[in-house]
């Protein structure tokens, strides 16, 4: 069975692209006891599973995932915390359940979460920035939230950026890559007419809105996007084009400079060796699927 890749709730499990991608699962469950008795049986079914969550998920959430690994002394339980919005971490799950099938080992499959992370394009469509708190915003731009009819464009992820709609264009990716979007209130085209066209993106779907992204994004007057890779034999060469390693703590492989189940880092890797794994990731990205490609 492909390790199991788990979200924190059940509005994060995006539809599979095709019969071949396996199912995402739910950890934490309601209660303490149900948490236990569902990882456990994960565990004995899937041999090991991969947990994401926000770093903007409810510490309460969090607390009881690090308690269920705590409790049952597994070393095959990954708790991967990442810097993204709700939706990206819904596309980062989905692009997991696709390489999970694939011939990468568990290490692998879990430490290349923070590289595909970085292929993803998350923000979101704001009627109001004011307590916005994620990312960097001017006190122009709160000024300019309160003007009504004011619309921004908000880059989270793979680096800050804050454009008024109208006035400057959001910079996107230079791959081909799938645009999810999922709309709060109230209801906006701009991504799918206005934006998508810009990102000459390869396809674009709605999916609904997870229930973290409003306090995430601190307003329910948004329309949250996420564009990412999602061809897997794209997928499968940006990960396997990076340097496999052996987990000097657990002996997992990894690639990167952090192991995925133990948290352990790369045993002193040096600037060149840090430098080449950047250039080879980022090479078979632009050379498969250049902008604009189909």
């Amino acid at each position: 069975m492909p390790t199991a890749i788990a979200v924190t709730s059940p509005d994060l499990v995006l539809p599979p692209h095709d019969r071949g991608t396996p199912p995402a699962v739910v950890q934490p469950l309601g209660t303490l006891e149900d948490s236990l008795t569902g990882m456990h049986a994960l565990i004995e079914q899937h041999g090991y599973v991969i947990s994401l969550y926000s770093a903007g998920t409810d510490s309460a959430v969090t607390r009881r995932l690090h308690t269920v690994r705590s409790v049952l002394e597994s070393d095959r339980i990954a708790l991967l915390g990442i810097d993204l919005p709700p939706l990206g971490i819904a596309l980062l799950a989905q692009q997991l359940r696709q390489l999970s099938v694939c011939d990468f080992s568990p290490g692998v499959l879990a430490s290349s979460a923070r590289l595909l992370a970085h292929y993803i394009y998350a923000g979101a469509l704001l009627g109001s920035v004011a307590k916005l708190d994620r990312v960097p915003v001017s006190l122009k731009s709160h000024a300019k939230s309160w003007v009504p009819g004011a619309q921004f464009a908000v880059l989270a992820n793979p680096r800050a950026e804050l454009v008024r709609v109208g006035q400057e264009e959001l910079p996107g990716p230079e791959f081909g890559t799938r645009l999810l979007s999922a709309a709060g209130q109230p209801p906006s085209d701009w991504v799918t007419s206005t934006l998508a066209p810009a990102w000459q993106v390869q396809g674009a779907a709605t999916v609904p809105l997870p229930g973290e992204s409003a306090r995430w994004w601190g307003t329910n007057r948004l329309v949250e996007f996420a564009a990412g890779l999602h061809d897997v034999s794209v997928l499968y060469q940006l990960v396997s084009s990076v340097r496999r390693d052996a987990c000097h703590w657990c002996g997992l492989e990894l690639i990167g400079d952090r192991c995925g189940f133990c948290a352990a880092p790369l045993s002193q890797p040096s600037a060149e060796e840090l430098s080449a794994t950047t250039v080879r990731a980022a090479s078979p990205v632009r050379a498969a699927l250049p902008r604009g490609a189909t």
